[in-house]
């Protein structure tokens, strides 16, 4: 099995759509046997998708991240874990523990209003990206 988790300098990125890498994990057991950070390059949401797929990854954890990403996602049959935070080889050995703490309104909603803006811009990592 393989786990991915949004990252940047081995933290969960709070901004799914805008990742700079993926940390992959590869899990036998229930235990990290494997590590490999992935660049994500210009990818947007779309192609981040296809991006988890072609690596394997059947389980993603992550920030912030859209209804649109979600749905990509699931039709990849990567279930998606959002609301995280931290470091990233703790998210992962909290989440094979049964003991990961995620904030519930993890959804983004970043194009409301005629109004667009990043993750960063309101404090992601604070709260849930959709509450402002």
């Amino acid at each position: 099995m393989k786990i991915a988790v949004a990252s940047e300098d081995r933290r969960v990125f709070q901004h799914f759509g805008h990742t700079p890498e993926f940390s992959v994990f590869d899990i036998e057991d229930e235990r990290i046997c494997g590590m490999q950070v992935v660049p994500t390059g210009e990818s947007g949401h779309g192609a981040l998708a296809g991006l988890l797929t072609g690596l394997g990854v059947s389980t993603l954890l992550c920030g912030g991240i859209g209804g649109g990403a979600i749905e990509a996602l699931g039709k990849a049959g990567i279930t998606v874990v959002g609301g995280v935070s931290g470091d990233v080889v703790e998210a992962v050995g909290d989440y094979l523990m049964n003991r990961l703490d995620v904030d519930p309104d993890f959804r983004c909603a970043h194009h409301h209003d005629g109004d667009s803006h990043t993750c960063g811009e309101h404090g992601c990592g604070d709260h849930s990206c959709g509450a402002h």
